[in-house]
């Protein structure tokens, strides 16, 4: 067993020879104890310091023929495993399996890797990679971050396969606490390839090295690509099918029908009244006069995809859609392939493709990682979806909800809505009508969705982002205590719900409220009553306050109600709240 005593020993012993910090004498340690290594071999075999491209760590098993390589973290918190995923995605797979030489100030330890893989590069026979921490590994595969990270991770399989071409060899990511216990892992990723025809295929080179195939893809083949992947074929994607109601997917199940069922019109006149698709690749190979793609992602055209799966499930007991099989293999669209790119360059053309519907500014932050964070956030603690991606609640059933660990809600946390909520409990109110700003600006929209949310307190969150959905009933009441003298309370909405939000967060019984109301999205009769009172018997009185303040005295007498929706009326009204009951201003952390 690893203790804090036997790190600080070890660390104490080799410091001054290898330097690094306490926390990489775990993963020495561990390799120690876990394969009976001897010190000064085990010692070969861990990174000291920085520049490891994500791998703390490796040891080759001669017996099982397993190349294990490690991240370790000498802690029960699997969130701090995100940045070493990152960086194995973005350049350690690439770096050990390819380009080794890349990087010349890179660790010590990746020589010490890349001498092993060259020397047993005949009886490797699988890649184990071991996220090795001190909790449960159950939670990190729990955890819709590190999910997200892992496949992008097993999309990085292709460095492997051209390294040890022809031979196929495994490869495994999988979790491990210290104390011995293993998730279920991965399994043996395999990555998934399609081999197709590509007609007219043309080439494009980028600006740093990216490539744009561009050619005619067959419908059948996209629609199998979708069925084999499923919803990991979205994942690059912005959001979800817009549904069947829309225009857009009406014409297109309507031209496949023309086509496939009626025959009233050809199958080459489809490609000519498509905008086309875009995907990415990790790899574009021609063979045999077919081209392979590798793990192809959708980067524009969910619509169309969504609509060929709804036209083929509902004409399923159609016996002219067996009989056009033939011609339904003959429709064809534009697609462009995306290959050898960034996630930044990736996520600059998933924009930019996606302009034929309308895209707003929100929709297009929907894979940043901190709305994914935001997501598993509010999964874990209140079990609760949060719809990051426009349309994507609309698409899970039952069974979805429960594997995601979702209660069963019939509604979700928007993400517009919770802009909202993070705007009006940070005093921002003049921004909740800007939102598209928030979205379009990097440093505002870096300021409401900071890092810190994530220490929150989710319930504290939906208390005041449920506050909204009783602000027409809390308007009126506080309007009947004085029709003439409230008749501007229907001008500050944001006004009232920001102020309604610091009675909350300032409440001694908090916590109370919180697990009575703080972990779902319901509204009970008690938790309106005390938004009422609040409402009628504190943020009433406020404002009748900051009527005659000396600001605002003359404007409100000319009823130019204009400065309700300033930031400057709530931080006054908060100096008044400060005055009457010792409230401060409480923002969502």
């Amino acid at each position: 067993m690893i203790t804090n005593r036997l790190i600080d020993q070890a660390f104490s012993d080799l410091k001054l020879n290898c330097g690094g910090i306490r926390e990489d004498y775990f993963g020495l340690l561990y390799l120690e104890q876990e394969y009976k290594l001897p010190r000064e071999k085990a010692i070969n075999q861990i990174a000291f310091g920085g520049n490891d491209y994500g791998v703390d760590g490796f040891h080759f098993d001669d017996q099982r023929r397993n190349l294990y390589l490690f991240q370790f973290k000498y802690s029960t918190n699997y969130a701090q495993f995100k940045g070493s995923l990152q960086r194995l995605i973005e350049n350690g797979m690439e770096r050990i399996f390819a380009s080794p030489n890349k990087d010349r100030e890179k660790n010590q330890v990746l020589l010490q890797l890349r001498h092993c893989i060259n020397e047993n590069r005949a009886i490797i026979d699988q890649i184990c990679i071991r996220f090795v921490f001190t909790g449960d590994p159950v939670d990190a595969e729990n955890s819709i971050v590190l999910d997200k990270l892992r496949e992008d991770l097993e999309n990085k399989k292709y460095f492997i396969d051209d390294y040890f071409s022809p031979r196929k060899v495994g490869f495994v990511v999988e979790f491990k606490s210290s104390s011995g216990k293993v998730g279920e892992g991965s399994g043996q990723v395999i990555s998934p390839s399609f081999s197709l025809p590509l007609n007219d295929l043309v080439v494009l080179d980028g600006p740093a090295g990216e490539k744009m195939h561009i050619g005619f893809i067959r419908l059948s083949d996209l629609h199998s690509m979708h069925v084999k992947m499923g919803a990991r074929f979205f994942n690059r994607n912005i959001r979800y099918g817009l549904g069947e109601s829309e225009a857009v997917n009406r014409a297109l199940s309507k031209a496949i029908r023309n086509i496939v069922l009626d025959r009233t019109e050809l199958p080459s006149v489809f490609a000519f009244n498509h905008n086309g698709i875009t995907l990415y690749a990790e790899k574009v190979e021609q063979e045999n006069g077919l081209f392979s793609l590798t793990t192809p992602s959708l980067l524009n055209g969910a619509q169309t995809v969504t609509t060929i799966n709804k036209f083929i499930e509902s004409n399923k007991d159609n016996p002219k859609l067996a009989e056009g099989k033939e011609i339904f293999e003959d429709i064809r669209l534009l697609c462009k392939i995306i290959t050898d790119a960034d996630q930044k360059f990736v996520t600059r053309v998933t924009i930019n493709n996606n302009r034929q519907n309308p895209v707003e500014p929100w929709n297009l932050h929907a894979n940043d990682m901190i709305q994914l964070e935001l997501q598993e956030k509010f999964r874990s603690e209140v079990g609760i979806y949060y719809e990051r991606q426009e349309n994507a609640f609309d698409q899970l059933n039952i069974e979805d909800l429960e594997e995601y660990g979702i209660k069963e809600e019939s509604q979700a946390i928007q993400m517009l809505k919770l802009t909202q909520t993070f705007l009006v409990t940070d005093g921002f109110i003049s921004r909740v009508n800007q939102i598209r700003r928030v979205f379009e600006e990097d440093r505002i929209y870096e300021q409401v969705f900071r890092q810190s949310r994530l220490k929150c307190d989710s319930r504290h969150i939906l208390l005041c982002y449920k506050v909204e959905r009783r602000l027409r009933k809390l308007t009126h009441e506080i309007e009947q205590k004085g029709v003439n003298k409230y008749s501007f309370i229907s001008r500050c909405r944001y006004l009232l719900w920001a102020l309604i939000c610091q009675g909350l967060l300032n409440d001694p019984d908090l916590n109370e409220i919180s697990s009575r109301y703080g972990t779902d999205l319901s509204i009970p009769a008690d938790f309106t009553e005390r938004l009422s009172y609040l409402a009628t018997a504190r943020v009433r009185l406020l404002l009748a306050d900051l009527m005659q303040d000396r600001d605002y005295i003359e404007k409100a007498q000319l009823e130019n109600w204009s400065f309700l929706r300033t930031d400057h009326a709530f931080e006054k009204s908060m100096e008044i709240a400060y005055k009457k009951w010792r409230w401060v201003h409480k923002k969502l952390a």
